[in-house]
Order: structure tokens, then sequence, then C-alpha cells
């Protein structure tokens, strides 16, 4: 039976790193373990999304870490990424999660092909038709190519299964533009620095990198930006953030997380490898940064 979370307690959902051993294989047991550690920050747990480098695994590998976390029965809602360009397949993909115990689904823009509002409006409807769950859709232009039009949003607010958005243009005009769109719609940031900024414009949480070797704090982080009450956190979190985002994500957090503990390997999948980071200090200042941080 599937527990019945209010996703709308949830202001801060981590994009789960995929942990893999020294010879490349999932390490189902450091999973395990980055669950427990989400859990206890009591953040929602989004399987492989950019950063969880989904495009990286194969089916079954996929099939095999959602099968995996469902079976650990986490106290904190799962949301499931959905995200290629064979429609087919993502649809097939959505069907065979609505089987198990998850909760949500964050659908991402087609990559490559550059669809407009039309072609856009088509792929997203038919996801959220597919559905059983709720759903976030996702504007990351950096990895897709391509940004949702505010017109598809439009066409789409009045789906059932149309929960929520993550913005990672890093575009606050963009993000007006999808809010009076589609007001009713629960806006995220995809981008941990902006945070700040885009709480003050009506962002309902985030969903983050920095989570990941940070669960707590940027759990509290999330807190005090949607509180308006700590006009400083910019300034405290915005060089940490940025190390983290020195050469490609998720990169940099997965060597922190391997020098912190958290990882047995910081093991990438081709064609990202860990080996682009050659300095360790950007992100070794960060984390002392960070883990003093009140």
């Amino acid at each position: 039976m599937i527990n019945n979370f209010n996703l709308n307690d949830y202001s801060l959902w981590t994009a789960l790193v995929t942990p893999f051993d020294q010879h490349g294989d999932v390490d189902y047991n450091t999973l395990t373990k980055l669950v427990s550690d989400q859990e206890a920050a009591h953040n929602g747990i989004l399987l492989l999304g950019s950063t969880g480098e989904g495009l990286a695994l194969t089916l079954k590998e996929q099939q095999a870490i959602v099968e995996h976390v469902c079976q650990l029965k986490p106290t904190v809602p799962l949301m499931v990424a959905v995200g290629g360009s064979n429609l087919k397949q993502q649809i097939e993909w959505v069907n065979y999660c609505n089987t198990l115990p998850i909760h949500s689904f964050l659908l991402g823009s087609p990559l490559y092909a550059k669809p407009g509002a039309i072609g856009q409006t088509h792929w997203f409807e038919s996801l959220l038709n597919a559905s059983a769950h709720p759903c976030m859709l996702y504007n990351v232009p950096g990895r897709s190519a391509v940004s949702i039009p505010a017109a598809t949003i439009q066409n789409l607010q009045n789906n059932k299964n149309l929960w929520a958005l993550k913005e990672a243009s890093g575009s606050i005009a963009q993000f007006e533009a999808y809010r009076q769109a589609a007001p009713n719609l629960a806006i995220f940031s995809g981008d941990d620095a902006l945070m700040p900024y885009f709480a003050q414009a009506g962002a309902k949480g985030l969903v983050s990198v920095a989570a990941n070797a940070w669960p707590e704090q940027t759990h509290e982080f999330v807190k005090r930006s949607l509180s308006g009450q700590h006009p400083n956190l910019f300034a405290q979190w915005s060089s940490a953030i940025n190390s983290l985002f020195a050469v490609a994500n998720p990169i940099p957090v997965k060597v922190l997380m391997h020098l912190q503990g958290r990882l047995s390997s910081p093991q990438l999948r081709p064609p990202l490898t860990h080996l682009e980071l050659t300095q360790t200090d950007c992100i070794t200042t960060a984390n002392n940064t960070i883990l003093s941080w009140h």
C-alpha cells in the first residue's frame, strides 16, 4: 500500500546521486545509507534525475534502483525521473513505475529535438495522462537545449496530474512567466544558490544537488529561505554551492561525498569522470563552511 504523503509538505527534494563501486556497478549498500540520510533530514527523494545519472544506466539498472528503494519503505515520498526523447519508451517507463509504491514523477523536457509549444504540450500531456501520480515538470534548457514555453504550461494547467514545476533555467523572468501562465502551479527552484531569490518570488521549495552532501543543512537553508527572515542566506551559501558546479554536475558533489565517507567511490559513468576535478580544496572549504553553518 502506498503511503499517502502530502507532497506539498515537502519543500526540499534531493536529486539523489547514484552510488557506484570502484568497478562502476551500482552500490546498493551505499544507496540504502543515502536514502536513510535523506529520511533523517525529512527530505523528499528524487531517483534517477540528471544528478542521479539516470541516462547512463541501463533499463534493468534503473528498474533495480527504483525497486530497491521502494523495498526500503522510506518514511519520505519518492519521485522518479522520466527523461529521454522517445515518447513510447517514456510512457512504458511511467507504466512500469505506476506498479511500484512511488509517489510522483519528474517529467523532463524531451532531449535534443527542441520541440516548440505544440510538440511539448503533446509530450507532457501524454506522460501526464499515463501517470498514476502527481507530476513535476522539469525546465532545464542547459541540458535539454530548449525551454518549456509558458504557453505549454498554460495549455496543461488544468491536467489533474500536473502538480509542480522544477525551474532550472536560472531566470527569474522565466519563473514569473510560468507563474502568470499557471498561477496555481507549485514552482520549485532547480538551482540551489538561487533558492533565496526564488523564495521571494513565490517558489514553494527546492530540488537540490547540495542536499546530497548536506542533507540537514540544506533542509534548514530552504526553511530559512521560505521564511524570508534571513537576508544573508545567499552570501553565506553561494560560494559553497558554486563549488559543487566547478565542473559538470554531479562530479563535484560525488567527489565531496567520497571525501566525507558517504560514498565508497567517486565513480561516475562515462562520459563523466571524477578525474575532471583536479583540485578539491574548494569543495573541502565549502564542506567545512556548511557543516559549521547555523
